[in-house]
């Protein structure tokens, strides 16, 4: 049987909870990488998911278990359960690799950046992060946010150049819908994944003269105001009474 169990955290959960079977079998059974396994044992994944007993509900003998916990290279298998028939496809959030999770702030400082049309739901799906994070980065309250720079998920091997592209078509669809398309200037604002590593911070420039055109006028008030200096006032000089002797 290639399919995967229905529930695959929570069943993952439970072996991790239930048997002695090695990370690699139960990762292997439930479709999930060694080391998200490995984060459930140690308490820092799948927190509060409560486990799934495969036995119970029809997708594993007990025999099979016993046996797996016996010899570490005997795999687990799959009884034939018609619900959990195309469970292959990824549910939830993005499994994202020890190694790359230090980058997911990067990424999604790009994607709010060059992208801002995006929800957090799908940021969140594209580079495998949560809300909060997200809402930090978008609202430079990060803890580390003056260290960020903004790289590409692509490139990063977060997500996929499809993934993506599928994503912000969905966002621009739902835009139109709502009669908020995305204008000229944000799609002359987007850049390929070279560009977006090589470039540097983007300088502030103002949008607009209208300041320059308000100190223009203030300027222009105030040589008004020394040309109608009122002109007797120099000619108001002191009556001869007042001289001094």
């Amino acid at each position: 049987m290639s399919g995967k169990p229905i529930m695959a955290k929570a069943t993952a959960v439970w072996l991790v909870d239930n048997t002695t079977l090695s990370f690699k079998q139960i990762a292997d059974f439930v479709g999930m990488h060694e080391l998200e396994v490995q984060g459930i044992a140690d308490g820092d994944v799948a927190a509060g998911v409560k486990g799934f007993d495969p036995v119970a509900n029809n997708q594993l003998t007990q025999e099979n278990i016993d046996r797996s916990q016996e010899d570490p290279l005997h795999p687990l298998k799959l009884k034939f359960y018609a619900a959990a028939q195309g469970e292959e496809k990824r549910r939830g959030p993005r499994y994202t690799p020890l190694s790359k999770r230090q980058d997911r702030p990067a990424s999604i400082l790009w994607l709010v950046k060059f992208h801002p049309e995006l929800t957090d739901g799908q940021v969140s799906k594209l580079v495998g992060t949560t809300k909060p994070t997200i809402q930090a980065i978008r609202e430079r309250t990060h803890w580390n946010i003056a260290n960020i720079q903004p790289i590409d998920p692509v490139a990063l091997g977060l997500c996929k150049q499809s993934e993506l592209d599928a994503a912000v078509q969905k966002a621009n669809a739902k835009k139109e819908r709502e009669g908020s398309a995305m204008t000229d200037d944000e799609r002359r604002k987007l850049v390929s994944t070279e560009q977006s590593l090589a470039m540097d911070p983007e300088p502030k420039i103002p949008s607009s003269i209208s300041g320059l055109e308000a100190f223009t006028l203030a300027d222009d008030d105030e040589d008004k105001k020394e040309d109608t200096i009122d002109a007797d006032s120099f000619f108001n000089l002191p009556d001869s009474d007042d001289q001094p002797d």
